[in-house]
């Protein structure tokens, strides 16, 4: 089968897409014809060798959440068949993941009828962070939230659950995002010069709580690294009156020294049944950006890399 993968730590540059063999289902597990893989921030951590220690030794594949058809069934595996269509995170542990032509899962739930495979896979890590997120930010029914960064795939997720939560929210993002966010029920500002003001306008009052999800572009376990995701969780707490209401996914060195929550996020996706549930609802949505072919990895990574690439980003097969 065709895959990709890396034989040594470095840029997406050390990305190739090679010919091996197809990866065969353990017990509890199912293998899929992949039809869909999406890329997050992980992936580019994984190449960079962020997760060394964690993972099998090399050589290894890049590609957490993905979408297709099943193709074969593990010992053991009930409640599913060959032919229908899933998604859910990718085993992680071999030479190859998602982004393969074939791939195993130990966790999944159906495709609802209506969403694609692009849209599928762009759900599971993104749906998950949020979800967690508005849980460990305490959010509650009827409270006025702001959602920072609401254009990227965490952002976007974290604005149509809380909205179905009950909760009102105000929401920053660029003129791309903006429409379909404000079409979702959030209310819509801009970055920039001032949106502490906007916001205030918007609110009309205090906002109860602030949602930090813009991405940092850098690595999400050093505490020692400079704050780069634009100095915002001072506003947010001035916006909220109190750190303690400020929780970010990404910014983890400015919410050590402010006093800001944050939430590491344990992927253990018991809830892909509620999303696949919210996704063939038409409420949780993550819009998808971009589709490549996987020989087409480097023009993704480049994009991706960028911290601005205006959606998910979908590798599809």
């Amino acid at each position: 089968m065709k895959a990709l993968q890396f034989d040594r730590f470095g840029s997406p540059d050390v990305i190739a897409l090679r010919d091996v063999p197809a990866p065969e289902p353990a017990p509890g597990q199912i293998r899929i014809a992949v039809r869909a893989c999406g890329l997050t921030p992980a992936d580019w951590h994984t190449v960079d060798g962020l997760l060394a220690d964690r993972l099998p030794p090399l050589p290894r594949g890049l590609g957490f959440e993905i979408a297709g058809t099943v193709d074969a069934l593990g010992a053991g595996v009930t409640g599913v068949e060959i032919g229908e269509s899933v998604f859910g995170p990718a085993i992680f542990d071999g030479p190859t993941a998602g982004a393969a032509e074939y791939a195993l899962m130990a966790a999944w739930a159906r495709t609802p009828e209506g969403v694609t495979a692009e849209q599928a896979a762009a759900l599971p890590m993104a749906a998950e962070t949020a979800w967690r997120a508005l849980d460990d930010l305490g959010v509650q029914p009827g409270e006025l939230l702001l959602v920072h960064g609401a254009g990227s795939t965490v952002g976007e997720a974290a604005v149509r659950l809380a909205l179905h939560r009950g909760v009102r929210v105000i929401a920053t993002a660029g003129p791309t995002r903006t429409a379909a966010l404000e079409a979702a029920g959030a209310r819509v500002t801009g970055y920039g010069e001032g949106m502490a003001e906007r916001v205030i306008a918007l609110a009309a009052g205090r906002v109860d709580r602030a949602l930090d999800t813009a991405p940092t572009g850098g690595r999400v376990d050093r505490a020692d690294e400079a704050s780069p995701a634009g100095g915002s969780l001072p506003t947010l707490i001035e916006l909220t009156g109190d750190p303690d209401r400020v929780l970010t996914v990404s910014d983890f060195a400015a919410a050590a020294e402010l006093g800001a929550r944050t939430t590491r996020i344990d992927m253990r996706y018991e809830r892909l049944g509620e999303f696949a549930r919210l996704a063939g609802e038409g409420v949780l949505v993550v819009s998808v950006a971009r589709t490549y072919t996987l020989d087409q990895i480097q023009e993704a990574a480049k994009l991706s890399r960028s911290r601005r690439p205006g959606g998910k980003l979908v590798l599809v097969l």
